[in-house]
């Protein structure tokens, strides 16, 4: 293999060539690596490929046309010459590097090599395994279109090709992984996106060194970002075409990975995470109603069990219209430490549903509410009203649209509990503050976190409170820095 190791030039014999893909990438060891070797005109055409990510048909029909070339044009130029203006496929290009055909073969294209020739072709007839367009289950909509992204970063952008028809949407295709060699592409607006913003981006993803995606876009996060420890989410995902379009507009710029059907977009607020689709596809007045519900349930999930906590402790905090508020019996188990093993448990429950096959889940339902729920209360595990303020704070983290913030949301509610539990009053006020000094001193691709309520830009806030109508969105948020900050024309 020594020999091989500094070969970069395509060799003009077919038969070193050869040579070069046994031991290197496994010629006639690998079953999916395979050649077919034909003779045109007297001379030795190869054609390499991968089984499985190649469309059959068309390299049978290329192949037919190669062939053909035997059969007449007795006043024949240059074989490689007519080669190529038969290769009916509309991407072709040539190649002159080993390194060149390797990467393009492993990423489902074909090459063509003639004997005595420098360049190679490489044609591309990919055709991925995957499933097709579906609603994705996380963002679903009573109204809207249903084709969500997929595993197919090609079929990905087409779909946002076909919702942004403009010149000026580009997608710079990037390869990250030494081994995995993992197809990354940044889309992005050439007129509005912040030139800086993409410069960034495109820097951290080339500066990336790591042998492969295994794990797609959440490997990319975490050296774009560099998020660490930090539970809040940093960027947003989503796996809906409409809302990934509806951001490039606004100027944001997204991060689209082979193998993954979430897109990632960049930049992104605190706030960019408690919204969802549905709220643009009712009505104004529906969408901000929904939109409030869905914060009140947002807060719920943050600070329902630390107030509830709270007055058990501190009775005497209580007005009177509420007093009746807090358990009735005593109980050999702390009510702090009720809270926090049923929060644990509905979190054992959510992980289940994860692995529990679809027919199964409903059974796992019943068993969750009536063999542990009830007869836990009977047995004096827990009191009725812990079961009550779980469930309800429970609610509203499934509320919550993004499953990275709700889970975030539980840690820090988990940590305000204990504050709570041992310092009353003040433990609340400094859980609570804390929380909100440390989401204010988070920054993602210098971007504040808590914008626009930290640093406070009104008519960005009333538009987080209130779902504005879509003739009277014309700005694009500023957060983004939008070289075009006029959406709309009058």
């Amino acid at each position: 293999m020594e020999r091989f190791k500094n070969m970069r030039a395509i060799p003009t014999h077919l038969s070193e060539v050869e040579s070069y893909m046994k031991e290197r990438i496994g010629l006639g060891v690998s079953f999916d690596l395979g050649v077919r070797k034909i003779k045109v005109r007297n001379k030795q055409v190869h054609l390499y490929y991968i089984n499985g990510l190649t469309d059959n048909e068309l390299v049978t029909e290329l192949l037919k046309e190669i062939v053909q070339m035997n059969d007449g044009e007795r006043m024949l130029p240059k074989v490689e010459k007519v080669i190529e203006n038969r290769i009916v496929n509309q991407s072709v290009e040539k190649v002159s590097t080993m390194d060149e055909v390797v990467d393009q073969l492993l990423s489902g294209l074909i090459v063509l090599l003639v004997d005595g020739e420098k360049e190679a072709f490489v044609v591309d007839v990919r055709n991925y395994p995957g499933r097709q367009p579906e609603e994705p289950d996380t963002e679903k909509v009573i109204r809207g279109s249903r084709d969500g992204f997929v595993e197919n970063i090609v079929m990905n952008t087409s779909l946002i090709r076909r919702r942004i028809r403009d010149e000026r949407l580009r997608f710079e295709l990037l390869k990250v992984g030494e081994r995995s060699k993992t197809d990354i592409a940044i889309a992005y607006l050439q007129d509005v996106a912040n030139p800086e913003l993409i410069q960034i981006i495109r820097k951290e993803m080339e500066q990336i060194e790591i042998d492969g995606l295994t794990m797609a876009d959440k490997m990319i996060e975490e050296f774009l970002v560099k998020q660490g420890y930090n539970p809040f989410p940093l960027v947003r995902y989503t796996e809906r075409a409409d809302v990934a379009a509806t951001h490039l507009l606004e100027g944001h710029v997204l991060i689209i990975v082979d193998t993954s059907p979430s897109i990632i977009i960049t930049p992104t607020t605190f706030f960019h995470h408690v919204q969802h689709a549905e709220e643009y596809r009712q009505s104004a007045a529906v969408g901000t109603l929904i939109r409030w519900t869905r914060f009140f349930g947002i807060w719920i999930s943050l600070f329902l069990l630390p107030l509830w906590l709270l007055f058990v402790l501190e009775p005497e905090l209580l007005p009177d219209a509420i007093e009746y508020i807090g358990p009735k019996e005593k109980s050999h188990i702390p009510v702090v430490v009720q809270l926090i093993l049923a929060d644990i448990g509905i979190e054992f429950l959510r992980i289940a549903a994860i692995h529990t096959p679809t027919p199964l889940s409903t059974a796992m339902g019943i068993i969750a509410a009536v063999l542990i729920g009830d007869i836990a209360v009977e047995v004096g595990l827990f009191i009725s009203e812990v079961i009550l303020y779980v469930s309800v704070s429970a609610i509203g983290t499934f509320s919550t649209p993004s499953y990275e913030l709700s889970v975030a949301n539980k840690i820090a509610r988990i940590i305000i509990l204990i504050l709570v539990a041992l310092f009353h009053v003040p433990g609340f006020v400094i859980g609570t503050t804390g929380f909100l000094l440390y989401l204010a001193s988070i920054r993602s691709l210098n971007t504040p976190y808590l914008w626009p309520f930290i640093p406070f830009h009104w008519r960005a806030f009333m538009q987080i409170l209130i779902r504005r109508s879509t003739p009277g969105a014309k700005i694009r948020p500023s957060i983004v820095q939008p070289k075009n900050k006029i959406k709309q024309q009058t």
